[in-house]
């Protein structure tokens, strides 16, 4: 990771290129610490994060790393989260005005960067995802309060699914504030860190319209298809549509972890409520620990990333195996020595 300051910007540029730019604790930990650092420092008026090089802006977090921890004491995991979810925390109640770049790849621990930021830039090669869902884990980093408020029922079709949607979908339901090609990048960072209380004109100045959003044709059948918040509900509608579109996402998931489904949908139902970003953290790092350690996130792992035979076999197999006692288990709180609790500054 590349942090540095630039004119009046604090500059962070995520540095994992193989792994596209894939989160780790350290970086984690590095983010919080710039963050404070610039937070009482007058030369420093606006934060702003990009990738140095590479396809993809972040790809997620070290999941590889999670999984390892998962099946044994699940003790670096617990870190990671903890360290991760204090980022995002700190990015939603940053003062100084931040930017996120999200160009190219943009998922998970990416999402969990960009969507706390005041303005997020979307690009032609943008690809945004929450793919948790089919490694047996669930859309975090703040989902459950993002996704839950997107207009529609969008929230819920993207946590289930994973869908990758680009740019012009990204700004179309807000979760970016604008969209500049590429190759205007360069030239809005260095007029930004040159002139940071101009932010809005330079990003304003260099945006171009997008293309149609595809999602735009897709909300009607999002809202009417994926309208419950119980998993048998959605099923049973894409089955009796009969329509290409609802089959396809029928099989899409099929191929999802019926318990982490139900995990999302939930998470968003709550977090819909919450009125503290905090909360939102807390909710999100006790189901973490408990997700994390369960058969599914290491099986969707090994299916996924490990082996990638991409066959993975969850356990409870069907939606209606997974009972509510087994989400309530998930979601219930952690003591409170163990409990997430935000970072302290100073």
């Amino acid at each position: 990771m590349i942090i540095r300051t630039e004119g009046g910007a604090g500059r962070i540029r995520l540095n994992r290129p193989k792994a596209i730019h894939a989160l780790t604790a350290g970086m984690a930990e590095g983010i919080l610490h710039a963050l404070e650092s610039w937070r009482g420092d007058g030369a420093v008026e606006v934060v702003m994060f990009d990738h140095a090089e590479g396809r993809g802006f972040c790809a997620g977090g070290d999941i590889r790393l999670i999984a390892e921890s998962g099946a044994g004491d699940g003790v670096a995991a617990r870190r990671f989260f903890h360290l991760e979810y204090q980022m995002n925390h700190r990015l939603f109640t940053y003062a100084k005005p931040t930017v996120a770049f999200m160009d190219g790849i943009t998922m998970g621990g990416g999402v969990g960067i960009s969507l706390p930021c005041k303005y997020r830039v979307a690009t032609e090669n943008t690809r945004f995802a929450m793919p948790e869902t089919g490694i047996g884990l669930f859309p975090d980093v703040g989902a459950g309060w993002y996704l839950s408020r997107l207009p529609g029922r969008v929230g819920q079709y993207l946590a289930l699914t994973g869908a990758r949607i680009d740019g012009a979908d990204c700004l179309a339901l807000g979760l970016a504030t604008h969209y500049l090609p590429t190759a205007a990048l360069d030239e809005a960072k260095a007029r930004i860190a040159s002139d940071p209380r101009a932010i809005e004109e330079i990003l304003a100045s260099l945006a171009v319209a997008a293309p149609p959003a595809a999602i735009e044709g897709q909300r009607a059948d999002i809202a009417r298809l994926f309208a419950s918040d119980v998993l048998e509900d959605v099923y049973a509608a894409l089955e009796a549509d009969g329509g290409e579109w609802a089959a396809a996402q029928r099989a899409t998931l099929d191929g999802k972890s019926p318990q982490t489904m139900k995990v999302s949908l939930r998470l968003l139902a709550n977090g819909a409520l919450f009125q503290d970003f905090a909360d939102e953290m807390r909710q999100e790092y006790a189901v973490a620990c408990h997700v994390v350690q369960r058969h599914d996130f290491i099986e969707g792992v090994r299916a996924v990333i490990i082996d990638k035979d991409n066959a993975p076999k969850w356990n409870p197999a069907t939606p209606e195996q997974v009972s509510d006692h087994l989400i309530d288990t998930i979601f219930a709180p952690l003591p409170e020595h163990e409990a997430w609790q935000p970072a302290r500054a100073g």
